[in-house]
């Protein structure tokens, strides 16, 4: 299987939804089944809620996946397996209280070096630690070996034993740590192939030399993603970056089909720059991820969502701006000259239908154009409508043209209004009341 391992502790961002399609895609590509792991065993970050809206944006996005599992489920696994690796002098009980272990960090901090334990409680007899009455945690014992991978961007890796250290598998209250959870449950459900971010590179000889000390020998290939940049900033996207949101992409009419798109073009060689997830599949090759760090545009994005607008059909591009009318569909499309997002193609169709006050230096010209429309008929084209104001009101010209485009689109520029009527003459009615 291959696996996509959320936490649910805060929005999901654009890094965390690119791994998710390089997952689905590679799933896909190899015809394993895609397993989504919800990473929930630091209950102390863990946001309500969040967990059923990584579902649903998965689901917005066409990603499927065989099913979903919870890390916390398997917590009698995690405790059994960390026994056993105390019963073979693999793992032992830490007793150093917080105090003890924030002095050692000050102490090679002073010295300018990384901190690492000590092995003090490593060699502990079996009796002494019977004889403790304190709570402790459990470490794994650092390899003997240096622990080396080869990433399928990056080459090969190699970490020696300093590198891996003596780290905690199970807190106090023995739950899980997460690359001991992480490594478990990577055993647990015949994970083949990991697909995550760069910034869990760290991670991987550790949980290497987890599934090392339990005796599991199967090879796990690993790609680790490089980081997606700000283009404006040129620094790593933070969450305080509105457009790092998926959320906050979709709310302002980002389709998830672009946003998808331009997440797979990122960094990527494809055959083209606009496509489909479905077209993806085909051509997707690993090996054509850059291993430099991408950079999000936000124009670049709105530039593909303009064209992936421009390709949906007419009546459904019109529910998505809530209508059911093809013609509303053909209608926001002439705004894409100006628009990029549903949320700017539905403020330009507000100014359409909603109620018009006056049009500033033409008030007189404006009542007149209204009153005339709304005890007029219905009238087909616009150079009749054109033909049937003026002989109704005597304008003309500016007089004319100026106030009746704010009648019937509420703004004093845009789209042609011979372009303009032919969708919007059903609702000239409502538009003028």
């Amino acid at each position: 299987m291959l696996r996509f391992a959320p936490s649910p502790t805060g929005d999901m961002h654009i890094g965390n939804l690119r791994v998710a399609l390089f997952n689905f895609i590679m799933s896909k590509k190899l015809n394993e089944e895609l397993l989504i792991r919800i990473e929930d065993t630091d209950k102390e970050r863990n946001i309500e809620g969040k967990d059923k809206e990584i579902l649903e944006i998965l689901n917005l996005f066409s990603i499927d996946y065989a099913r979903v599992v919870y890390q916390s489920g398997n917590l009698k696994y995690h405790q059994k397996l960390a026994m056993q690796l105390m019963s073979q002098k693999k793992a032992f009980a830490c007793f150093c209280s917080d105090e003890k272990l924030e002095e050692l960090r000050e102490d090679a901090k002073k010295e300018g070096k990384p901190f690492r334990y000590d092995g003090f409680c490593a060699s502990l007899s079996d009796q002494a630690v019977l004889e403790v009455n304190a709570p402790f945690t459990v470490r794994i014992k650092k390899p003997d070996e240096n622990i080396k991978f080869t990433d399928l961007l990056k080459g090969d890796f190699n970490y020696s034993p300093f590198d891996v250290d003596s780290f905690i598998i199970l807190r106090h209250d023995k739950t899980p740590t997460y690359n001991y959870a992480c490594a478990v449950d990577d055993m647990l459900y015949d994970i083949s192939m990991i697909i995550r971010g760069e910034d869990h590179v760290s991670n991987t000889p550790k949980q290497i030399h987890i599934r090392n000390s339990l005796g599991y020998d199967k090879e796990i290939k690993h790609v680790h993603l490089p980081i997606i940049l700000n283009a404006a900033t040129g620094k790593k996207m933070s969450k305080r970056d509105n457009e790092s949101s998926v959320k906050w992409l979709i709310e302002q009419g980002f389709l998830p089909v672009a946003i998808a798109n331009y997440l797979v073009l990122l960094g990527n060689k494809t055959p083209s720059e606009i496509f489909t997830l479905e077209e993806a599949i085909e051509w997707f090759e690993i090996s054509n991820i850059s291993t430099s760090s991408a950079k999000f545009d936000i124009d670049k994005l709105r530039f593909i969502n303009r064209k992936h607008l421009s390709m949906l059909d007419d009546l459904r591009l019109s529910k998505l701006l809530g209508f059911a009318d093809e013609q509303i569909g053909k209608l926001g499309k002439l705004f894409l000259e100006e628009a990029s997002t549903l949320k700017e193609i539905k403020e330009k169709l507000d100014l359409i239908f909603t109620k018009k006050q006056s049009c500033e230096g033409f008030e007189e010209e404006t009542n007149k154009i209204m009153e005339c429309l709304k005890n007029a008929s219905f009238i087909e084209d616009f150079e009749e409508l054109k033909k049937y104001i003026t002989e109704q009101t005597s304008l003309k010209g500016k007089n004319l043209f100026k106030p009746l485009r704010y009648v019937l689109t509420g703004r004093e520029n845009g789209p042609n209004l011979s372009d303009i009527y032919p969708f919007i003459k059903n609702y000239l009615g409502e538009i003028v009341k």
